[in-house]
């Protein structure tokens, strides 16, 4: 894409803010699990974590998801990129359809509206890391300026 940044000079704070979500969501998940221990992997109860609601299955999903991230962001190579993006993308889906189903039996993931607070905003967080986070040639760091500059 013409419009997303390459080699933006701020490349390793957008990094570094990616793996910090990544973070979030390995340690929320982790308390999560410790948490909702013992109960049912789908329950809708009153479990919170870092004052948001959970159960087993969204602790689970937590964690693989932030895994996901630190290892894209180890990895590097465009690869964090491609990840941070689709992640944060899946993420946003999730946050919207959660926040359809709030207050009914569908929501499986025993969020609150705090929780869908945070997953959006992390989503949103998340998205701005990968789009800045791109690596590539001189070539194409050039042509990313004169496309920029086009008016």
């Amino acid at each position: 894409m013409a419009h997303t940044p390459v080699n933006h000079p701020a490349r390793p704070i957008y990094r570094a803010i990616g793996g910090i979500v990544g973070l979030y969501f390995v340690v929320f998940g982790g308390l999560g699990v410790i948490a909702s221990a013992g109960g049912d992997f789908f329950a809708q109860d009153d479990t919170k974590v870092l004052g948001q609601g959970t159960n087993m299955a969204f602790s689970l999903v937590s964690v693989l998801v932030g895994v996901v991230i630190l290892v894209g962001t180890a990895i590097g190579r465009n690869l964090d990129v491609a990840i941070n993006q689709w992640l944060a993308y899946t993420l946003m889906v999730i946050g919207l359809g959660s926040l359809a189903f709030l207050q009914t039996d569908v929501n499986i993931f025993n969020f609150s509206i705090m929780t869908d607070v945070v997953v959006l905003t992390l989503a949103l967080v998340l998205l701005m890391a990968g789009m800045y986070s791109k690596v590539g040639s001189d070539e194409e760091h050039e042509a990313w300026q004169k496309a920029r500059l086009v008016l």
